[in-house]
């Protein structure tokens, strides 16, 4: 593990703050960015999120602002907290503060343009150097300090390996990877076959039918994801079924919660006002429809959810019309 290295955190919110916490507990100095003045004094004097993970008392390492200058003059190496829908904000605001080392904890795809948030970098922070970190680690769990793997992928071996010493602890083991497409699109895919599953659940229809539905939604994103030049094999790893099986089966998981209020019977407004938190599979299904047409990739499962959020149709009508496919051997290609 590196020592001593100072590293901002831009992004309050219960990742930005389990991550800000862990790298403080590694021995970091952290300069944490809280967009909320409010919210960021009370954090620096009582050392907790008043709205994210109220029992987590921060690290002393930790330090809270409100001034994103403030956070950006304090080290090149640079996390990126917000969600994926907030990226090209932040990286436009970070411009004028010289060159930085990225790692992007965000997981969705951006829905003005359809880019995997690798792009977004590129486009707003050319040169800067990018890494993505993706994988099962629930914000509440990586708090309590329970046991979590996740895996850091950037185009450059040796950046990836730098975030990964910086990152990696006793309880948060980090992987490398050099497949940035692969580990983007499994974080962004999982999100919406998350929702599905929080409808087959909030339905009642069992383990067998979430399990199916998880495992269905595994061959959609590897489809995708080998068309779109990613390795398949990483799909099988972390970032693919591992993060698909923490979303899909997991009381802390935003997706699953939101899918299982529109199961339940809400409009899309009225269960995200309910679950209080972003949770970017409801992004994510309107771009994974246009990248699945523009590739010509089947993933029924990602088109059927799109239709219930953005189209009317009835999440019972849905899974039945998923049960009712044409029978065909299983392939996860």
């Amino acid at each position: 593990m590196s020592e001593g290295a100072i590293i901002s955190v831009l992004g309050a919110g219960s990742w930005g703050t389990a991550v800000a916490d862990l790298l403080g507990r590694n021995g970091h100095r952290v300069v944490l960015w809280c967009r909320d003045a409010n919210m960021a004094r009370h954090m620096e004097s009582s050392g907790r999120n008043p709205r994210y993970l109220k029992d987590l008392l921060l690290s002393p390492n930790v330090r809270v602002t409100s001034e994103i200058s403030e956070a950006l003059g304090a080290s090149d190496l640079t996390v990126a907290a917000v969600p994926a829908q907030g990226v090209r904000e932040l990286l436009r605001s970070a411009r004028s503060y010289g060159p930085r080392r990225w790692l992007n904890l965000a997981k969705g795809i951006e829905i003005s343009t359809g880019h995997l948030l690798h792009r977004v970098f590129e486009e707003e922070a050319p040169g800067d150097r990018y890494s993505v970190l993706s994988g099962p680690s629930h914000a509440e769990e990586v708090a309590l300090g329970l046991p979590t793997a996740v895996v850091i992928a950037s185009d450059d071996p040796d950046e990836a390996r730098h975030w990964q010493g910086l990152v990696n602890s006793s309880r948060f083991r980090v992987y490398g990877s050099s497949d940035v497409t692969g580990v983007e699109l499994g974080g962004a895919v999982k999100n919406v076959i998350a929702i599905a599953c929080g409808m087959a659940r909030a339905m009642r229809m069992g383990d067998n039918g979430v399990s199916a539905l998880a495992t269905r939604g595994l061959a959609e994103m590897s489809r995708l994801a080998m068309r779109m030049g990613a390795d398949p094999i990483t799909l099988s790893g972390l970032a693919g079924i591992g993060d698909l099986m923490a979303t899909c089966f997991s009381s802390n998981s935003r997706n699953l919660k939101l899918g299982m209020l529109i199961g339940s019977g809400m409009e899309l407004h009225q269960a995200k006002a309910e679950l209080g938190q972003v949770a970017e599979g409801a992004f994510t299904a309107q771009a994974i429809r246009e990248h699945a047409k523009r590739w010509g990739v089947e993933m029924p499962i990602c088109e059927g959810v799109y239709r219930v959020l953005f189209e009317g149709e009835v999440p019972r009508r849905l899974m039945e019309e998923l049960l009712c496919r044409e029978p065909k051997m299983e392939s996860l290609a």
